[in-house]
């Protein structure tokens, strides 16, 4: 697979996994490899970008960057919403990972507003979405999801797709 390209809409789409300081934004992954492929990219922004281990025990990783990359950011081009909705998908979206469970695409989030927008962005680039529901009011009412229709997993995954390391094999199944 090609180096990705990064972009600052990318970022911020990612953000939705992470945590703030003062300074920076902390993402935690498993993934040493998705990690790196992000610190790249914000590198080539020309921001620092810095990856540690979280515990000795833990296979768990934190990229952490300065908050100034983003500062005065914002989504403005029909480019800008499908590299944020790229990232919001590597941060809130799935795909199932094994080959005999029926396969689906969704997004989740306890932000429903923000769910929605991300939502509303896929239905501009023409892919069709199921509507935002929870799916237990008794395990979290405040939890969100909404799917991806079938009509609409090859378009997702030729114009979305996926730049995490683990989520885009199972996305690319479906071109």
């Amino acid at each position: 697979m090609p180096t990705p390209n990064i972009t600052k809409a990318y970022v911020l789409g990612l953000l939705h996994d992470s945590t703030k300081s003062k300074y920076t934004y902390r993402m935690c992954q498993k993934s040493l490899s998705f990690l790196e492929i992000i610190q790249t990219g914000i590198q080539k922004m020309g921001s620092k970008a810095w990856i540690y281990k979280e515990g000795k025990g833990r296979n768990v990783y934190i990229l952490e960057f300065a908050k100034s990359l983003l500062k005065d950011f914002a989504i403005s081009s029909q480019q800008d919403k499908i590299d944020y909705t790229r990232g919001y998908f590597d941060a809130e979206g799935s795909v199932p990972r094994s080959l005999t469970t029926r396969y689906y695409i969704y997004f989740c989030q306890k932000d429903r507003p923000d769910l929605e927008q991300v939502r509303n962005y896929l239905l501009e680039l023409g892919i069709d979405c199921g509507t935002i529901h929870v799916p237990s009011k008794v395990v979290d009412p405040n939890y969100h999801r909404f799917y991806i229709l079938s009509n609409s997993w090859e378009k997702f995954g030729r114009l979305i797709g996926s730049f995490h390391t683990e989520k885009s094999k199972f996305v690319r199944m479906k071109i």
